[in-house]
């Protein structure tokens, strides 16, 4: 409150100042102003070049504020947050929309709860099919790495050695069952990636049909 007083104080001793130097502008155009903290510095006609990128208020002669005048990094700041907010609410409608077209999507999709699961469990069906082909081609693979180990083991213990070509397929065995685990283990991911999405269906089916009935409940 203090501050304020004295913020106060010292702009109607500028303007008194300033008519008292120029009795002229009595009627005219007094504006006041600040430096970069936003204290108010002087008052006159016209701004200073120095400070004409600062804020500044313009005055009546008996020093009340009639218009005022935002610092061009106070303008640029302003411009910066209306930008940024057009951008989130542009974001929250695209949100919004896409939602109540996954709504209207899910609705017309499904008659009832049992469907999605139905769907769930279909879907789940058609990956562990995939998965015991996987787990097959696991196992073929599995013997061949422990074979192939087996004939380079027996081969470094001989006089010739172990070929290259022996070698080679060793790797290549290594390889083949380290790809069929890893896409073993992106199967199960996704699995449970369709429980997930299907128990997120069923939920907002049944949010759905809930507010749907309370709102056809509301007009009787």
């Amino acid at each position: 409150m203090a501050n304020t007083k004295a913020a106060g104080a010292m702009v109607l001793a500028c303007v008194a100042l300033f008519l008292a130097a120029h009795p002229a502008s009595a009627q005219g155009r007094i504006v006041c102003w600040k430096d970069n903290a936003g204290k108010v510095i002087g008052c006159g006609d016209t701004v200073p070049p120095e400070y004409q990128q600062n804020a500044a208020k313009e005055l009546d002669k008996r020093g009340l504020t009639r218009k005022t005048v935002d610092s061009t990094e106070e303008v640029a700041r302003q411009r910066a947050q209306a930008e940024e907010a057009a951008k989130a609410k542009a974001e929250s409608d695209r949100r919004m929309a896409e939602q109540r077209r996954q709504d209207s999507a899910l609705l017309a999709t499904y008659a009832n709860e049992q469907e999605i699961d139905g769907k769930r469990d279909r879907d789940l069906q058609v990956v562990d099919m995939q998965l015991d082909q996987l787990r097959l081609a696991l196992k073929n693979a599995s013997d061949r790495q422990k074979d192939t180990q087996t004939r380079l083991d027996a081969a470094h213990k001989s006089k010739k050695g172990a070929p290259e070509a022996l070698k080679d397929e060793v790797q290549r065995a290594d390889s083949e069952a380290k790809r069929l685990n890893q896409a073993i283990a992106t199967k199960e991911q996704e699995k449970a990636d369709i429980r997930a999405r299907y128990a997120d269906y069923r939920k907002r089916y049944a949010e759905l049909k809930s507010g749907a009935q309370a709102a056809t409940a509301a007009k009787k």
